[in-house]
């Protein structure tokens, strides 16, 4: 199965700090056809309720049905890459809006990225 950049997906999140897996939901930042065909993963970022803390550049997810979400939501910048072979089922994808912010603060955070190195 494959996953288009936006997609919100359920998959094992590794925690680095943990060393542990999870399942939960993530939003795909990387396709089969950007990043995928070449690796066999996906670039993957955290969605959590953000309850127990917050992260610099945490992105609340507005449209909560679209996104396939029940509960309200932010997108944390914990970045992971996954198989594509591990990624469990699509359950939406984010809003415009919502994608147009995630997009806002990968570029705030990774600034070469954006090009804009050396600002």
């Amino acid at each position: 199965m494959t996953f288009d950049g936006f997609d919100v997906v359920v998959t094992p999140f590794p925690f680095a700090d943990r060393g542990v897996q999870r399942k939960r939901p993530a939003l795909v930042l990387s396709s089969l056809e950007d990043f995928g065909s070449a690796t066999g993963v996906s670039i993957i970022a955290m969605i959590t309720t953000g309850r127990a803390s917050q992260w610099p550049f945490d992105v609340p997810i507005g449209d909560l049905e679209a996104a396939g979400l029940r509960h309200p939501c932010v997108v944390r910048m914990k970045l992971a890459t996954v198989s594509f072979a591990r990624i469990g089922p699509k359950i939406g994808r984010l809003a415009e809006r919502d994608a147009r912010a995630v997009a806002e603060s990968l570029g705030r955070m990774l600034p070469i990225a954006a090009g804009r190195a050396g600002e």
